[in-house]
């Protein structure tokens, strides 16, 4: 069925007492398992890898299928791609979990693979699930198979490859990077599992508004998986005493029950936590107090550790604000105080008001800037000698070596500075680290630091 758009006038109800389809799938399977693509034009979304004349439906098309690693989200179809693949390219198909298998299972399969290849001539796709789950030792196991072409190999990654595969697994398949599908790929799902016979629900006249398809796939956050259990769950109570080309009817308080708790795409130890920490703190760094607390919303009503959020904030007061407005590390130091006073729900405030202060005041990472350059000629240039004049001089015999001799004491003079006087050592006398910005209060800081070292005696 062809994809319409929810607002040109296209009936309001979507009604189908069925068509053709293929058989096979077990009417007991849930819904996201029976409406799996079977081949490559029933894969919804993935265009830019998809689409006629894109490389990956090339190298499948004309079977010259190197490894893959397939990364990704959830529910994005890495899996029905990976089966589609095998289908499309005639090879033997083989799933196996990073998480639930272990080396003396995959070893079977690997030998399986062998036989199949040596026996009758087939070559094998070992499909593995969670590969980021396999440690190093793991995933150099599979380099010999996959470099002799035993097995092509289809991986499958929530977490980004580069960090999550090693270096030589990576050097020996290419990336292919699926993304969230969109409102659109999802509502055209929900219709092909509405109208399928056999594998969805068409052997019913399915009544529902096309508002109600739209809220169902903005509920599912791009994925597919998930949309086609709310259409199974929303409609579940309707199907247990319904008969084959009865009508069946959504029930708008069923669909209001199941989207109720949404489901935040989130990790807290994984690819989408560090984005989403990145988001926050670019955007308070660009100073939008909007978009500051939406990402901050998104890490908390996620389950992340408040004191982990407060902790970044710390981070980002000094980092990024600085002396621009030294009350902004006052301000998250109180706001972590509050918090572990208050908990939760109330820690909220405390937080929030953190975050918009934070997003909202004047910038500067000259303090980042300054402690970096110094650390890094510290370690150019070693320990340099100390200056006469500044050395502690407790003793006789230190004084009479010259330690502290000459030193002015600065409130001896006006303005609290000594004209002239320098404090590096001799060598790199004249070096500058902290170069304040015209920010806030680091203007102020600006010009009485060039009065300072502009002074002559």
């Amino acid at each position: 069925m062809g994809r319409r758009d929810q607002n040109e006038g296209t009936p309001s109800l979507l009604e189908h007492a069925g068509r053709s389809g293929r058989l096979g799938v077990s009417v007991q399977s849930p819904l996201a398992d029976r409406m799996r693509p079977q081949i490559l034009d029933e894969i919804c979304g993935q265009g830019h890898l998809l689409n006629q004349g894109k490389w990956l439906r090339r190298v499948i098309e004309s079977d010259r299928m190197p490894s893959l690693i397939l990364w990704g989200p959830p529910g994005v179809g890495k899996t029905s791609l990976a089966r589609v693949i095998a289908g499309a390219t005639k090879r033997h198909f083989v799933a196996f979990s990073a998480v639930l298998g272990g080396v003396p299972e995959l070893r079977v399969l690997l030998k399986e693979a062998q036989e199949n290849r040596r026996y009758r001539g087939e070559s094998t796709i070992l499909f593995i699930d969670e590969m980021h789950r396999f440690n190093k030792a793991q995933q150099d196991a599979l380099l010999p198979h996959v470099e002799s072409g035993m097995v092509t190999l289809i991986g499958a990654t929530t977490e980004n490859p580069s960090f999550a595969i090693n270096a030589a697994v990576l050097s020996r398949a290419k990336v292919q990077r699926l993304v969230p599908l969109t409102v659109e790929d999802l509502v055209e799902l929900l219709r092909r599992a509405i109208l399928h016979p056999q594998r969805g629900l068409g052997k019913y006249v399915v009544q529902v508004e096309n508002s109600t398809l739209l809220t169902l796939a903005q509920a599912a956050s791009g994925d597919a998986r998930r949309v086609l259990s709310l259409l199974e769950a929303a409609t579940a109570p309707a199907l247990a005493t319904l008969k084959e080309g009865e009508t069946l009817r959504f029930e708008q308080s069923f669909l209001e029950e199941i989207i109720d708790n949404k489901t935040l795409l989130y990790d807290k130890s994984g690819d989408e936590h560090y984005n989403i920490v990145s988001a926050l703190i670019k955007s308070m760094r660009g100073s939008d107090p909007d978009a500051a607390i939406y990402w901050l919303m998104r890490m908390l009503e996620a389950g992340d550790d408040p004191l982990f959020v407060l902790r970044r904030l710390m981070i980002f007061a000094s980092e990024d604000v600085g002396n621009a407005d030294p009350r902004a590390l006052q301000v998250v130091v109180s706001a972590d105080q509050a918090y572990q006073r208050m908990g939760m729900p109330e820690g909220y405030y405390p937080i929030s008001q953190a975050c918009l202060y934070l997003a909202s005041c004047p910038k500067s990472a000259a303090v980042k800037k300054a402690w970096q350059g110094a650390r890094a000629l510290v370690k150019d240039r070693g320990a340099l000698p100390v200056p006469l004049k500044l050395r502690n001089a407790p003793t006789s015999l230190m004084r009479q070596e010259g330690y502290g001799k000459n030193y002015k004491y600065a409130h001896d003079f006006d303005e609290g500075f000594v004209p002239g006087e320098t404090y590096l050592p001799d060598e790199i006398v004249g070096t500058r680290f902290y170069e304040p910005t015209n920010q806030g209060l680091e203007k102020a800081i600006f010009e009485r630091l060039e009065r300072i070292r502009k002074a002559k005696p």
